[in-house]
C-alpha cells in the first residue's frame, strides 16, 4: 500500500475517535466563546474532524506529485470521505445542531453516488472525483467544522456563518450528485 493510500487509511481510523470523543459524556468542562459556553469535547471533535478532513488535501497531493495514484485510491478516497462527512453530521444531528431533512439529502446523495460507483466498477470503471465533487466535499468540512466548533469566530458577530455554509453544502451537494449522474447515466442505460 503506498503512502497516499496509507494517509487515506489513517482518515478512516479517526472517524472511531471522532465519535468517541463527541458521544461519550466526558465531562472536560466547557470554554466561553462568545455569548456560549462550549463543550471541550466539541472542541477536540472539531480538532480531529478539522485534522481527518485535512489529509483529504494531503493524500491527494502525495499520489498526484508522486504519480502514486490507483485503483484504490480512487475508490478508498471519496470513501473515506463519505464516511468522515455522514459520522459528522450524524453526530451533528444528534446533538441538535444540524437539521436531520439537511443531513438525509447530503447522506442520501453519497449514498447514490456509492451506488453507481459501484455498478460502474463492475462494469470495469474506476471514475475519480472531479473538481464539483471536491468543491462539494470541501463546502461540506467547512459547514461542519464551523457547526462542530459552535459558529466561531463568527458567533461574536452575531453571523449565522455556520448555519450558512450548510445550506452552501446542500446546494453543491445536490449539483454535484446531479452531474455525476448526468455524466455517467450510460451505466444505467448499458448494464447488463
Amino acid at each position: 500500500m503506498n503512502l497516499p493510500n496509507k494517509i487515506t487509511v489513517a482518515r478512516i481510523t479517526l472517524i472511531p475517535l471522532f465519535l468517541l470523543v463527541m458521544v461519550v459524556p466526558f465531562h472536560w468542562g466547557t470554554v466561553d466563546m462568545g455569548t456560549e459556553s462550549v463543550p471541550v469535547t466539541h472542541l477536540v471533535g472539531a480538532a480531529i474532524f478539522i485534522i481527518a478532513s485535512a489529509t483529504d488535501w494531503l493524500d491527494g497531493y502525495y499520489a498526484r506529485k508522486y504519480q502514486l495514484i490507483t485503483n484504490l485510491g480512487k475508490f478508498l478516497d471519496p470513501l473515506a470521505d463519505k464516511l468522515l462527512v455522514s459520522a459528522a453530521l450524524i453526530v451533528l444531528v444528534e446533538l441538535h445542531y444540524a437539521p436531520a431533512w439537511m443531513v438525509i439529502v447530503i447522506i442520501s446523495r453519497e449514498f447514490a453516488v456509492t451506488g453507481l460507483r459501484l455498478v460502474l466498477a463492475g462494469e470495469g470503471e474506476v471514475v475519480a472525483a472531479n473538481m464539483l465533487g471536491k468543491i462539494k466535499t470541501w463546502t461540506q468540512i467547512v459547514a461542519i467544522s464551523a457547526l462542530l466548533l459552535h459558529n466561531w469566530p463568527f458567533a461574536y458577530f452575531s453571523f449565522p456563518f455556520a448555519d450558512l455554509a450548510l445550506w452552501v453544502a446542500v446546494i453543491f451537494t445536490i449539483w454535484s450528485g446531479w452531474d455525476y449522474f448526468a455524466k455517467n447515466k450510460h451505466a444505467f442505460l448499458h448494464s447488463k
